[in-house]
C-alpha cells in the first residue's frame, strides 16, 4: 500500500536546508518548539503576525482534492506576507507529462516553497532531494505530519497533563495513524493503534518509534481489541476506512472494519473525560457516527481549526 524509501531521514542532497516530510526527521525538542510557537501564532493573529514569508512565493502542488490544506495553508502564506500558486493534478501532472526532478528543479527557481499534497511518498521525497527550496508534505500515503501537529496542538490546549495523555487510534493504520503514532513517540505520549490484522501501521515504521519511545517515555502498542484499548484512552482518533486511491476495497474494508466503529457503545467503554478527534471529511455513518463527531466531547473541528496555526508555525520554523 505504501512506497517509501528504506531511510525517511535521509537528505540525498547534502543540503542543509529544511523541509518537513515526516516528523521522524524531526527532534522531540523541534516538535514542542512548533506546537507551542503554533499557540502563540493563534493568540496573536492578524494582530502580530511575522511577516516571515514576505515576498515569497508558495506553491500548492495538489494531486489529491482537499478542502482544509488547501484553505489553511493559503491562508498561512497570505498572513505571513507571502503570495500563492495553486497547481492542481491537470496542470503539472508529474511522472506523466514531466517527471518529478524536472518539475522541482523548475520550481526551484521560481518559488521559494513546495507544498505538496500527494499519492506517492516517493514524489514527495524526490521533490526534496531535487530542489533547493523547502519542501512540506501536506499528505502523502504514508505521513500526514501536518495533521499530527494540529492534534498535538489541540491536546495541549485540551488536557490538563498531555504528558500523560493515551492516544487510541481506531481504523485503518494509514498515513494520519502513522504520524500520530510518531507524534506520540516523540512528545512522550501513550498510543495505541487498534483495527483488524492486515490493516495495522508499518511494522518499521512502528520499530522506530518504539526506539524513539525508549527515549521520551513514550509506549507504542498494537492491537486488534478496542474494548481493551479504549477503556484507558484520552483521545479516540479515527480516520475513513478506504483513503483516496483505495475506492476499489471499499466493500472489503467496510465488512472488515465493521466493529471498529466510533459509536456511543464505544465511547461508553472510554473514561468520562476522553476526547474524540478526526481528521476530516468524515465518513458518517461508517467509522464514525454523526452522534460522536457532533458530540460535546468532539475535538474535530478545534483540530481542523489548528491546522491554520501548526502550518503557519511550519512555514516560520523553515524560514526562520
Amino acid at each position: 500500500m505504501h512506497n517509501v524509501p528504506p531511510s525517511y531521514s535521509d537528505n540525498p542532497r547534502g543540503q542543509s536546508k529544511k523541509d518537513l516530510l515526516t516528523l521522524l526527521d524531526y527532534s522531540p525538542d523541534e516538535v514542542k518548539s512548533i506546537i507551542l510557537n503554533a499557540k502563540v501564532l493563534k493568540q496573536k493573529r492578524l494582530k502580530k503576525d511575522p511577516k516571515t514569508f514576505a515576498e515569497k512565493t508558495g506553491v500548492l502542488i495538489f494531486e489529491k482534492p482537499s478542502l482544509r490544506t488547501r484553505i489553511t495553508f493559503e491562508t498561512a502564506i497570505n498572513e505571513l506576507g507571502g503570495h500563492v500558486i495553486y497547481m492542481g493534478s491537470d496542470m503539472g501532472q508529474m511522472g506523466k507529462r514531466e517527471s518529478v526532478k524536472d518539475v522541482a528543479m523548475n520550481l526551484e527557481r521560481w518559488v521559494h516553497l513546495i507544498i505538496a499534497r500527494t499519492f506517492s511518498h516517493k514524489t514527495v521525497t524526490e521533490l526534496a532531494a531535487h530542489s533547493s527550496i523547502p519542501v512540506i508534505n501536506a499528505l502523502s500515503d504514508t505521513f500526514h505530519p501536518c495533521q499530527a501537529l494540529a492534534l498535538g496542538l489541540t491536546m495541549h490546549e485540551r488536557l490538563d497533563a498531555p504528558k500523560s495523555a493515551h492516544v487510541v487510534f481506531v481504523g485503518d493504520g494509514n498515513n494520519v495513524c502513522q504520524s500520530i503514532m510518531v507524534l506520540c513517540a516523540k512528545l512522550g505520549y501513550h498510543f495505541t493503534a487498534v483495527g483488524p490484522k492486515g490493516y495495522q501501521p508499518r511494522a518499521d515504521i512502528v520499530l522506530q518509534c518504539k526506539e524513539i519511545a525508549r527515549q521520551t517515555g513514550a509506549s507504542i502498542d498494537i492491537s486488534t481489541n478496542a474494548n481493551d484499548a479504549v477503556s484507558n484512552a484520552s483521545v479516540l482518533y479515527t480516520d475513513v476506512w478506504t483513503s483516496m486511491g483505495q475506492e476499489k476495497e471499499t466493500l472489503v474494508r467496510n465488512k472488515k472494519f465493521k466493529q471498529f466503529q466510533v459509536n456511543e457503545a464505544m465511547l461508553a467503554k472510554a473514561p468520562r473525560d476522553c476526547l474524540v478527534s478526526h481528521c476530516l471529511p468524515a465518513h458518517r455513518g461508517e467509522e464514525i457516527t454523526s452522534g460522536v463527531l457532533d458530540s460535546a466531547r468532539s475535538i474535530a473541528l478545534d483540530e481542523a481549526e489548528n491546522r491554520l496555526h501548526v502550518q503557519k508555525a511550519i512555514i516560520v520554523h523553515l524560514f526562520s
